[in-house]
């Protein structure tokens, strides 16, 4: 169960205090003969739009299975980032082949050093499935926690211009209470505007895993392929956004600033 590790992150939170120096050896948590479960699998689809009965999990749910593992290990004592308002930076997915909804499935996901970032320090998750002998799936993604460094600003990546659209969505209020019942990522910033704000955003945000599995949905169903994404600025809900993809690239922008940067790059074998 998600709720007890998540009560307990946020209660320890206040007691945080982070930093790139906090001396955290790091974690790893395993589950073995994982077997998903169909209803939740179509609920996933459903509101990341994925088309169902493609024969494969999509590209992104992995880490959804692997979302239990990863709270247990961010929520404990030692961990020395405040649970509460950490905020999901970036993933690279590499997919060595396509997973059956039916398989049996190794899961293991662990953390390591922590990373200074130009707004505060970021931990690294790493996610691994494996069938048998085999990886078949792997995720590194950063969360950062934000506080003051006293480092000089850091000039923002240069931004190449948007890509020709292909879509736009209008996002619901409650988008991010739908993602999160189906990934169990309750974390207050995606839920309601109240508890957004009480760490600094004028509304909900999206999931950054909702708005890369929302782009990946758009795309034919990849089999050995490695996705790479950055969540540049936050979704904010409800909204609007526009969908551009080219040649492996894809984004998400919102008039002219942009939320997701992206790609999708077969995997070599």
């Amino acid at each position: 169960m998600l709720l007890p590790a998540l009560l307990r992150g946020a209660l320890m939170s206040p007691f945080k205090r982070p930093g790139p120096d906090a001396g955290f050896a790091g974690g790893r948590l395993e589950l073995p003969g994982f077997r998903v479960d169909p209803g939740r699998l179509a609920a996933y689809e459903r509101v990341c739009r994925f088309p169902a009965g493609t024969g494969a999990l999509p590209v992104s749910y992995p880490h959804v299975l692997g979302f239990p593992l990863a709270m247990r290990i961010m929520a404990s004592r030692k961990f020395p980032l405040p649970l509460l308002g950490l905020v999901h930076t970036s993933i690279e997915i590499t997919q060595r082949e396509a997973l059956a909804p039916d398989g049996t499935y190794d899961i293991g996901v662990s953390t390591g050093e922590l990373v200074p970032h130009r707004r505060g320090t970021e931990a690294v998750v790493v996610t691994e499935v494996r069938a048998g002998d085999r990886t078949v799936w792997e995720s590194a993604s950063t969360y950062l926690a934000r506080h003051r460094t006293g480092a000089p600003a850091e000039a923002r990546p240069s931004d190449p211009g948007p890509l020709p659209v292909t879509a736009e969505w209008r996002l619901a209020g409650d988008v991010g209470r739908r993602y999160a019942a189906v990934s169990g990522d309750r974390n207050p910033i995606h839920l309601h505007a109240l508890t957004a704000r009480a760490f600094g955003f004028p509304r909900a945000i999206a999931h950054g895993m909702w708005t890369v599995a929302r782009c990946l949905a758009e795309q034919p169903a990849p089999t050995a392929v490695r996705v790479r994404a950055q969540f540049r600025a936050p979704v904010l809900l409800p909204g609007t956004v526009t969908y551009g993809a080219e040649g492996g690239l894809f984004e998400l922008r919102g008039g002219e600033r942009l939320h997701l940067k992206g790609e999708t790059r077969p995997l070599d074998h």
